[in-house]
């Protein structure tokens, strides 16, 4: 077959093998309370369900990309989709709480495996560069699209079928696109003198796991402080080791050094910060709307629809908007349109919400996908051609570990505002109480086992606590996007309308 001939059918392949890689970064956002209730998870398991998944990613992705090309576009692909289609298969059956931990990190793996073969076939089957613009304009279209619209697809699953089928989707889509990937997509291996990086990824994967589980446990009743404080000192130790070994290093994972262009900085903390922001919204509004509101997933998936699909639209809008407005002023009010619409939902009525919420949801996710594009054009503007990949590789881990962080860092705040936050019925016992203390999730577990009179009453106390937790992480959301905006203008005040230093 012809590949020049079938490369819309090679691009619409990719991006359909693509599509659930985005979708799994938040479809387990709206699953989180059915889970929750169903594997009898605690507060920090469920994080661990949540951020294992990106954390993993951004730690494999550029490793990956040099196995790619090592192995071939076509190889490694089909592998990844494989060890993909598995470990939908495994979250999907989990029985315990470890058990679909695990699967995630596996569906990590699978999907660092799938994401540089994905790019590498597009950028090698379009040669006219005004195609290939269109090819990765769809292939980012495709990858906001999905990621916005994981929650409703959730919601919708779940509204008919149990949690784990919004894992086993996964499958019957993995299973149409791989006869045609075997038959489009390039068997190109070649041969490569790069090294191979998996020590340096193992080393950065290491001190985010260690750090997360050191921010997790300084906040649990249960846990001594100072052995988070150990682990986090044995984090945040393997983190500064892997950026000594970036910056000493001929051949580093990451290019550290592209932090000193003042662009590339600027775009890299927008990255991280509005991901983070972002995920850690969703998921708090996710429970809000059942835990609280009491509303069907499916329900909450739609409540939640203006945010997905002004995000969905905002790569596009943000690109038109920097050539008219220039680069500093589009992420600066990106920004600031992002803190005051989370400072607004911290105050909106959930239980009767007008067309303000709906507005503020809409403003929320058109204004981060806009900053978003913002921090890629800053990336991809201010360095030269030879560095795009390097450049890249930093952003997509940036993308990643704000995900993860993000879930990490307002799902602990969550549960430590909460643990203060609620009021305990009378009489309920310590050991119950302590659990209950924990998360809503915990609490719900707790009132399953309780007298209707007793179950009721705590639910109640648990209702308004995280009414009040929520209120509290999307006021400090609020905040930290606001801090960005100020911080991102001035690292850019001395930029040009137009970054066109990308030799410099």
């Amino acid at each position: 077959m012809n590949r020049s001939n079938n490369r819309w059918l090679l691009l619409a392949a990719v991006l359909l093998a693509f599509t659930p890689v985005m979708i799994d970064l938040t479809i387990l956002h709206i699953a989180i309370p059915s889970l929750t209730l169903d594997l009898r998870a605690t507060g920090t398991e469920v994080l661990w369900i949540l951020d294992i998944y990106p954390l993993i990613m951004a730690g494999l992705l550029v490793p990956m990309g040099v196995l790619t090309d090592r192995l071939g576009t076509r190889r490694m692909l089909l592998t990844g989709m494989s060890i993909f289609t598995a470990a939908s298969i495994w979250a999907a059956f989990s029985t315990s709480a470890p058990m679909l931990i695990a699967a995630r990190a596996a569906l990590a793996l699978g999907s660092a495996m799938m994401m540089p073969p994905v790019l590498a076939a597009i950028r090698r089957g379009f040669e006219d560069e005004r195609e290939r613009g269109i090819a990765l304009g769809l292939w980012g279209t495709v990858a906001a699209a999905g990621a916005a619209v994981g929650p409703l697809i959730g919601g919708i699953l779940l509204d008919y079928f149990w949690w784990g089928s919004v894992f086993l989707i996964n499958v019957p889509i993995m299973l149409l696109v791989a006869p045609l990937v075997y038959k489009l997509v390039p068997d190109d291996a070649a041969p490569s003198r790069a090294p191979w990086p998996i020590g340096q990824a193992l080393l950065l994967i290491a001190g985010l796991m260690t750090s997360v589980y050191a921010l997790k446990s300084i906040v649990k009743p249960d846990q001594p402080v100072v052995t988070g404080l150990i682990f986090m000192a044995i984090g945040l130790s393997l983190l500064t080791v892997f950026g000594r070994l970036q910056l000493r290093l001929k051949t580093p994972m990451l290019d550290l050094s592209l932090f000193k262009r003042p662009p590339v900085r600027a775009g890299l903390i927008m990255a991280l910060v509005a991901s983070g922001a972002l995920a850690g919204a969703e998921l708090t509004l996710a429970q809000e709307l059942q835990f609280v509101i009491r509303l069907s997933p499916l329900e909450a998936g739609l409540f939640l629809l203006p945010l997905m699909a002004a995000a969905a639209v905002g790569g596009p809008i943000g690109g038109w908007l920097a050539s008219v407005i220039g680069l500093k002023w589009l992420a600066c009010i990106s920004l600031g349109a992002a803190a005051a619409s989370l400072g607004g939902l911290a105050v909106s009525d959930f239980h009767a919400p007008g067309a303000d919420t709906m507005v503020l949801l809409a403003i929320l996710g058109l204004a981060l996908s806009v900053g978003l594009t913002a921090s890629s054009i800053a990336v991809m503007s201010a360095i030269s051609p030879e560095k795009a990949g390097s450049a890249g590789s930093l952003e997509a881990t940036a993308y990643d570990l704000g995900s993860g962080l993000g879930i990490t860092g307002f799902g602990v705040m969550l549960s430590a505002v909460y643990a203060r936050a609620i009021s305990m019925p009378d009489g309920l016992a310590p050991t119950l109480a302590s659990q209950a203390r924990t998360s809503i999730g915990e609490t719900m577990i707790v009132a399953s086992s309780l007298a209707d009179a007793e179950a009721a009453s705590l639910i109640n106390a648990a209702q308004d606590a995280f009414s009040l937790s929520h209120m509290a992480v999307l006021g400090a959301a609020a905040t930290l996007l606001g801090s960005l905006a100020v911080l991102v203008f001035r690292i850019l005040r001395n930029q040009p309308k137009h970054i066109t230093n990308a030799g410099h």
